[in-house]
């Protein structure tokens, strides 16, 4: 079906942020690996691979957002007349879907956060992209012969940054913070998250209309930006959003590359799924799907159905991607896949196993045509789907689930939580890890109406594939969607104070969850309609408000105040006050842990924590030894603490930060509702 020049506008709109990512991140990866990700040559590159790949994934659209409500839409108004209508109102809706996309960029660039020293993951990537924004590549130096040489007592690591042949490298892949060192090099680093947030409300707003109808569009993006956890990781550097947006992108790519048979389009939405491994790791569990759905296409094509033309340049632009993620992860971020390595074998024997069985799937494919589901089969699938939900939500009441530290990782969350308990006035067991209640924090930050609505719309899309194959556009979302929800909420893997936690579910989970709640909408409005023109207009208004008002109240309470304000400035006011010439030893672990990368960084000074024996603080004689190899190395040996007594002892105490801001708040079993106070206090001594 051709649609008006509007609704081509908002398909074509919503591809462009995953194809201009992917364009950027091909071309700045070789330049990051040589050493030259500098503003000129990524310039060069980047934008002309990413208006070319944009030209290759946009130009044709007139397929456009054809779900089955906007076909409804259609065939309800014939003629000239029902025409101008039908172009009046998808002018409002890519208006609405805009206008939604641009004012959620604005309000988080107005709220935006500034996590530089280095307390959690947002201040890691944020270090990471100012490196390699002003020096152009990797490993870290850590320029040993300003301290005298190298010595057992210095420790040149710290909270998110690996040693790693006489240097150190940022844990994390390499995507996100290429994307980040753009707003440094335009003077606007702390921009950047609310731009990409932005470009997520198109990319899911599209795949709304492609899939649920267009008139949902507006709906979803509007529930999708007000979602705490989008507006959370909207406003700093996190690497969620990015890999939404080549996530759904490339369901987006995917579903027009099958609506109008292109293989070219198919190669493109393959690499886009792919390059979500350089984003995160956890991109190549998330695009397992896709590996079985280009298997199956192939398997199609040697059936000869006209949907299968599809499937092998997909898997060839999934390889490509995915191999370009686990290059640069080998190449730039090894000591992180050791780190992780406990869950990434896992992950690549999964992989492998899903390879296995996907080529075998092909190779059988004429043998598995000839299957017939029994009746009972449709039915049954819609049952399971509504009964693993249901198990997902009864968790708290028959599972708790608890972790014995067996690593100093672990001691370290196991503390951490128990902290946090202490904080919020509960029971103290740090081993608890609460991911019993994953399903519930869905709940608080998309809203039970929008649960329920998805969880019947994906029992009945279920119903439909394994009754007749009907809705087969589904397959790859649904797979995708559901997939990555069931494992995530599982096994969330991550410490579970909220807002912090609530990150895990951005990428897939909450816009999953959104897609199939508008889908389940287009399906209730069209039960709506059969009780006459009141009863849908009222009907639909009420159930619209169900879904948007909950993600709206439950983000009210932290979404005017941004966190962590004042630390760009509070870290350039502290540069400024280390000598130029300075080699600088933090003495206490807080302190170390947060400011040894910031000063070497972002001050330019060469910076090692001094090692501890016991406690937080390092011995007095091993620190006056390490001054005086500084001061014998032709340096100015500056010693840094959290307090003056801290440094006191090695000359005259100065501070040179002290920075009081709001930080997140911790909560454990209820959503978060405001921020917390946060002191950073630095004090400095010339020894």
């Amino acid at each position: 079906m051709e649609l008006d020049r509007p609704g081509r506008v908002l398909t074509t709109l919503s591809v462009l942020p995953a194809l201009a990512v992917t364009g950027w991140l091909l071309a700045g990866l070789p330049l990051l690996l040589l050493g030259r990700f500098a503003p000129l040559p990524a310039t060069l590159l980047g934008v002309p691979l990413a208006a070319l790949l944009c030209w290759a994934g946009a130009r044709g659209l007139g397929g456009g957002p054809a779900g089955d409500a906007s076909r409804a839409a259609v065939k309800g108004s014939p003629g000239v007349i029902g025409a101008v209508r039908r172009v009046r109102k998808s002018t409002w809706q890519v208006a609405g879907v805009a206008g939604v996309a641009v004012a959620s960029g604005a309000f988080n660039a107005i709220m935006h956060s500034e996590q530089v020293a280095v307390r959690r993951d947002p201040a890691t990537y944020t270090q990471y992209a100012a490196w390699i924004a002003t020096h152009g590549g990797l490993p870290i130096p850590v320029q040993a012969e300003a301290f005298g040489g190298p010595d057992p007592s210095l420790v040149f690591k710290s909270v998110g940054f690996f040693p790693a042949d006489g240097a150190v490298v940022p844990q994390f892949m390499p995507g996100p913070p290429m994307l980040f060192a753009i707003g440094h090099w335009l003077g606007a680093p702390y921009v950047v998250p609310a731009v990409l947030g932005a470009l997520a409300v198109l990319t899911v707003a599209g795949v709304v209309a492609r899939l649920a109808g267009a008139r949902w569009a507006v709906p979803g993006a509007v529930a999708f930006a007000v979602s705490m956890p989008i507006l959370y990781t909207s406003r700093t550097t996190f690497s969620e959003i990015p890999s939404l947006i080549l996530l759904f992108g490339g369901l987006a790519l995917a579903h027009d590359a099958l609506a109008r048979r292109e293989r070219g389009r198919a190669l493109l939405a393959g690499l886009v799924f792919g390059l979500a491994v350089l984003v995160r790791v956890d991109g190549l569990r998330d695009v397992l799907p896709v590996l079985a759905f280009a298997g199956l296409l192939i398997g199609m094509r040697r059936l000869r159905r006209p949907a299968g033309g599809g499937g092998l340049p997909l898997l060839a632009g999934l390889v490509a991607g995915a191999g370009v993620g686990m290059l640069a992860a080998y190449l730039l971020a090894r000591p992180y896949l050791s780190y992780l390595s406990a869950s990434v074998r896992p992950l690549l024997f999964v992989c492998a196993g899903v390879l296995v069985l996907t080529a075998a799937g092909t190779a059988v494919a004429p043998a598995l045509a000839r299957i017939r589901l029994p009746k009972w089969a449709p039915r049954t699938g819609a049952v399971l789907v509504v009964l693993l939900m249901a198990a997902l939500y009864a968790r708290p009441w028959v599972q708790t689930v608890t972790r014995v530290p067996a690593n100093p990782d672990d001691r370290r969350t196991f503390e951490m939580i128990e902290q946090i308990q202490r904080a919020n006035v509960m029971p103290v067991d740090g081993t608890r890890l609460y991911f019993e209640n994953s399903l519930h924090w869905v709940t608080w930050y998309v809203g039970a109406p929008a649960v329920l609505l998805a969880t019947i719309a994906a029992a009945l899309l279920v119903r439909r594939l394994l009754r007749d194959g009907s809705s087969f556009e589904w397959l790859l979302p649904l797979a995708v969607v559901g997939w990555t929800t069931v494992t995530t909420l599982l096994r969330p893997e991550i410490t579970p104070d909220h807002p912090w936690a609530a990150r895990r579910l951005v990428p897939i989970v909450i816009p999953g969850m959104i897609l199939l709640a508008t889908y389940g909408l287009a399906r209730l409005r069209r039960l709506t309609d059969r009780h006459g023109p009141k009863v849908l207009r009222w009907g639909m208004a009420l159930a619209v408000l169900l879904v948007l008002a909950p993600p709206a109240v439950t983000s009210i309470g932290t979404a005017f105040t941004p966190v962590e304000r004042g630390e760009a400035a509070a870290v350039e006011a502290m540069c400024a006050r280390i000598p130029a010439n300075a080699t600088v030893l933090t003495v206490e672990r807080v302190t170390g842990d947060r400011f040894v990368q910031v000063v070497r960084g972002m001050c330019g000074r060469p910076a090692a924590q001094v090692a501890r024996t016991e406690g937080d603080l390092a011995p007095q004689d091993e620190v006056r030894r390490l001054v005086e190899r500084v001061r014998a190395a032709g340096r100015v040996p500056v010693v840094l603490g959290a307090e003056d007594w801290h440094v006191s002892p090695y000359g005259a105490a100065s501070q040179v930060m002290k920075l009081v801001t709001r930080q997140d708040e911790r909560s454990l079993t209820e959503a978060p509702n405001g921020t917390w106070s946060l002191t950073m206090n630095v004090w400095m001594a010339v020894a």
